[in-house]
């Protein structure tokens, strides 16, 4: 069985851990062909031709495939769909755009955020804020599916795919590029970060959200949020983990001030090492902790800042 994986290209470059840990999904349903696509991809084709596991290398750039616009690229996706049996992505922002729109134009079901490969019809998510796995069977002739990559270990390098230019599809037409707006940052990208730190609505105001970028600072870590953070105002909503945000598996996760509602530990309750702080010694969160401190987080961050100095 042949297997299309749609890689993850943020300007112009590979987005290296979310794709290679597709590649480990895909490579177990088939001859793993990848495809980077962008208005620059050439430099992503290249690193993707390393990734072991991977058979071919199609790079198509194009303008009309920039700026993350998703018509264009569901557009290229289908008009290679022939001989492909399983058209994959990383379930990243952006491919949770591309890829509910390659099912519908191929009229098959999608299968969003698989975390297992039962055999090459049969798929397993999460559901009910991942309190519950839902086994998935599709009878489809060609099956798309996103995986979630945070249950997925990345595949390592020392492939050498061969790689070759297609052509773009003919642009829909439907949306257009009118700007971008980036905020820049100098800590890790949030759900590849080995080290994550999160605030809750503990915290109390945006003022001493810097409490917890402070600290994951010293820890060379992301800033993450909770829903109820986001919500009041704390922190930005890119910084959400949860199951309306972002689903990361960090080596270690601190939680501060978080009570552990199921819609954040859908997001984070893989991560291999969790620590809370939390004043509420009843909270959630620390059913799931690996450590937990109860205590006042406004005494204990600062101190634990100061210590890791």
């Amino acid at each position: 069985m042949a297997v299309l994986l749609l890689a993850e290209v943020n300007n112009g470059e590979l987005a290296m851990d979310a794709t290679a840990k597709a590649v480990t999904a895909a490579k177990s349903l088939g001859e793993v062909t990848v495809l980077a696509a962008g208005g620059s991809a050439a430099a992503a084709g290249e690193a993707a031709a390393k990734i072991d596991g991977v058979a071919k290398v199609l790079v198509a750039e194009d303008d009309s495939l920039g700026h993350r616009l998703a018509e264009s690229t569901a557009a290229l996706i289908v008009s290679l769909a022939d001989g492909y049996e399983h058209i994959v992505a990383p379930a990243t922002t952006d491919a949770k755009n591309v890829m509910p729109r390659v099912a519908a134009l191929l009229d098959v079901m999608i299968v969003s955020e698989a975390t297992a490969v039962v055999d090459g019809s049969t798929f397993e998510r999460p559901i009910y804020a991942g309190n519950a796995i839902q086994t998935v069977k599709s009878s489809d002739a060609k099956k798309v599916i996103t995986f979630r990559t945070s249950t997925f270990d990345a595949a390592g390098e020392g492939g050498s795919a061969s790689i070759e230019t297609v052509a773009a599809a003919g642009n829909p037409g439907l949306s257009e590029w009118v700007e971008d707006k980036v905020a820049e940052s100098d800590r890790p990208e949030l759900t590849s970060a080995g080290i994550v730190v999160s605030g809750g609505r503990g915290v109390g105001s945006e003022e001493d959200f810097a409490l917890i970028e402070t600290l994951a600072d010293k820890l060379n870590a992301a800033v993450g949020a909770s829903r109820a953070a986001v919500d009041s105002g704390y922190a930005p909503n890119d910084l959400q983990v949860g199951q309306t945000g972002k689903v990361v598996a960090p080596d270690l996760y601190v939680a501060v001030g978080i009570s552990g509602a199921i819609q954040h530990l859908a997001g984070m309750k893989d991560s291999k090492i969790i620590v809370a702080i939390n004043k509420d010694e009843e909270a959630p969160i620390f059913q799931v902790a690996d450590f937990g401190l109860v205590a006042d987080l406004f005494a204990a961050v600062p101190e634990l800042t100061e210590k890791l100095g």
